[in-house]
């Protein structure tokens, strides 16, 4: 028996019909939402996100209720598990990631690292 893999990418609820808000406000038709990481901060990496025209070939697709994300492939090993929210607070709002592989986060939240 095969044992279950790790879902990549988990999305709430509230992530979900975030996604389709910024879908339907693109005014093109789309492949998804693409997530990845790059260099940045004092504590190495950043999320990225960004519309996708199309899919890559080796892009991880999640698809949850009715909403496509795509993860690039260099990205998959530091997000793996991670659960994606969408949080509105009086000062500011945006998306905010569980990664249960961060090892730590710069003072200003801006970037973490595994």
């Amino acid at each position: 028996m095969a044992a279950e893999r790790m879902a990549p990418l988990t999305l709430t609820e509230a992530a979900v019909e975030r996604v389709k808000a910024l879908l339907d406000s693109r005014g093109k038709p789309s492949a998804g939402i693409r997530i990845g990481v790059r260099s940045k901060g004092c504590s190495g990496l950043a999320y990225t996100l960004e519309f996708a025209d199309e899919a890559s070939p080796m892009d991880e697709v999640v698809q949850t209720d009715g909403v496509t994300v795509l993860i690039d492939p260099k990205a998959t090993m530091f997000i793996l598990g991670t659960e994606m929210d969408f949080v509105e607070e009086k000062m500011q709002n945006g998306f905010v990631f569980r990664n249960p592989n961060e090892k730590g986060r710069c003072g200003c939240g801006e970037s973490f690292h595994v």
